[in-house]
C-alpha cells in the first residue's frame, strides 16, 4: 500500500455538502457517506481534522443582505455550523470513529469550547476533531475559519472538498469551454480572481506556506489518494508551484 504523505490533514467541508439530494438541510446518507470517508482516512493512519459550513441550513451574509444585522445574521450562520458538525459526530459515533465537535463559541453543553492545545492533543490521540463556528467573532468566512485552525493545529494539508472536482477559470456549471487548473499558486489565484477561496484565507494559507487542494467530495476515495500525495483536483501551493 502507498504510504501517506500528510500525517495531520484538515477537511473543509460546504454546507451544501451535506444536502444530498435535498434542497436544504441535512441528508442522513450524505452524512454517512461523508462519515466513511473520515473514518477511512483515520484509519490509513491520518490525523483528520473538518471544518463545516452551514449553507444548507443558514447564510449569515445573506441574512445581512436582506437587512439582518450583520453581527447577529453571522452568530445564525455560526449556530447553523454547529448543528451541521453535530450531525457530522453523529455519523462518525455511529461508525465507531471517536469524533468530537470544537466550537469558536462557548456552548458547553453541546461541546466543547475551541483551544489549540486542546485540539492538538485530541488530534495526536486520533480523535477525529469537528471544528465549529467558525473564528468565533463576526465578518470572517467560514473558509477563513478552516484556514486559521489548520495554520494553528499545525496540519500539513488543507482540503476545500465541493462540488465541482478543482478550481476552473470561470463557472463549468456556466461555460463549457471552462478550463481546471492542475496546480496553481496563491498569487495566481488571488489576482486572477478564481473562485477558491476568500482572499483572507488564501493570504493567510499563503503566509504559512499551507498547501490547499480543492477537489470534488463526491468522488470516492479522493481523501485518501490526496493523502498519499497523488495529485486530485487542484493543488494550490506557496509562491511557486509544486512539481
Amino acid at each position: 500500500m502507498q504510504k501517506i504523505k500528510y500525517k495531520r490533514i484538515l477537511v473543509k467541508l460546504s454546507g451544501e455538502a451535506l444536502l444530498g439530494d435535498q434542497v436544504s438541510g441535512i441528508d442522513p446518507k450524505m452524512i454517512d457517506k461523508l462519515s466513511a470517508e473520515l473514518v477511512g482516512l483515520r484509519d490509513a493512519g491520518v490525523e483528520v481534522a473538518c471544518v463545516v459550513g452551514g449553507g444548507n441550513l443558514m447564510r449569515g451574509a445573506s441574512l445581512a443582505d436582506g437587512g439582518l444585522d450583520r453581527v447577529t445574521a453571522d452568530h445564525m450562520g455560526m449556530l447553523a455550523t454547529v448543528m451541521n458538525a453535530l450531525a457530522l459526530q453523529d455519523g462518525l459515533l455511529r461508525q465507531g470513529a471517536a469524533a468530537l465537535v470544537m466550537s469558536g463559541l462557548a456552548i458547553p453543553q453541546v461541546c466543547e469550547t475551541y483551544t489549540q492545545r486542546h485540539a492538538r492533543q485530541h488530534l495526536a490521540a486520533g480523535d477525529i476533531v469537528i471544528f465549529a463556528a467558525g473564528t468565533g467573532s463576526p465578518y470572517f468566512t467560514t473558509d477563513t475559519g478552516a484556514s486559521l485552525r489548520a495554520v494553528e493545529v499545525q496540519a500539513d494539508l488543507l482540503i476545500k472538498a465541493t462540488k465541482v472536482d478543482g478550481i476552473y477559470d470561470k463557472d463549468p456549471m456556466k461555460h463549457a469551454d471552462a478550463r481546471r487548473f492542475a496546480q496553481l499558486n496563491y498569487d495566481q489565484a488571488i489576482d486572477q480572481r478564481l473562485a477558491v477561496m476568500d482572499v483572507a484565507a488564501m493570504i493567510l494559507c499563503n503566509d504559512n506556506a499551507l498547501q490547499l487542494v480543492v477537489c470534488d467530495i463526491n468522488q470516492s476515495g479522493a481523501l485518501l489518494d490526496l493523502a498519499r500525495g497523488e495529485l486530485v483536483g487542484t493543488r494550490v501551493s506557496r509562491n511557486e508551484v509544486e512539481k
